[in-house]
């Protein structure tokens, strides 16, 4: 663990120092009229400034690389209780009896359908050609 805490900080200091040095030499060529005036900033900030935010990017990877998966338990947080409602696997209505569509519809359904349930106008499918509804998967 030593080492990947070296890497850490190293990795943190190294991307500190490079944003500073990138904002230096940002503020630095926004001061300056003429393109021969900026290259000394660029020269001395911006790109040492964009190289250590690199390095210290490679850093932090390195030191997340040899930490492994952080499971919490570790830092001493202690794990949250999951608790979620249970909630029963959808199952498509099982009512055995004649396949119904409404009129002019287009999907055959079974009697207790949710999408034709309680609806006054359900007919009986009959001789009629319907493609079998995605709910309730009758048997056409």
């Amino acid at each position: 663990m030593p080492t990947s805490r070296l890497l850490c900080w190293g990795g943190l200091a190294a991307a500190s120092a490079g944003a500073v040095l990138s904002v230096i030499g940002w503020y630095g060529v926004s001061g300056e009229r003429f393109a021969e005036r900026q290259i000394p900033y660029l020269a001395s900030c911006t790109v040492p400034g964009a190289a250590l935010l690199v390095a210290g990017a490679v850093l932090l990877a390195a030191a997340g690389r040899l930490m492994g998966p952080w499971d919490g338990e570790e830092a001493g947080v202690p794990e949250a209780p999951v608790s979620s409602p249970e909630v029963p696997p959808f199952e498509p209505p099982s009512s055995e009896g004649p396949v119904v569509c409404v009129p002019g519809g287009t999907l055959a359904h079974r009697p207790d359908c949710p999408l034709v349930a309680g609806k006054p106008e359900v007919e009986p499918v009959g001789d009629r050609v319907l493609g079998p509804c995605p709910v309730c998967e009758p048997q056409v």
